[in-house]
């Protein structure tokens, strides 16, 4: 996978999971807050590793 595809899809799990999580709050499901916290994470730790390719290219390449 490419940076820029880890980016866009932990940019798109973090929005997900904050969504599932205010919509866990507004419903009042413990269940759906936290998934929607776990799927934030998991959108985080993406991007995080597109961020990390992004930093080995540019080392590699400088």
């Amino acid at each position: 996978m490419s940076s820029t595809t880890d980016k866009i899809k932990g940019v798109t799990n973090e929005a997900i999971g904050n969504a599932k999580q205010g919509i866990g709050k507004m419903v009042d499901s413990d269940k759906m807050r936290v998934e929607g916290a776990i799927q934030e994470r998991k959108g985080e730790a993406q991007q995080a590793v597109g961020k990390t390719k992004d930093a080995l290219k540019k080392a590699i390449d400088g």
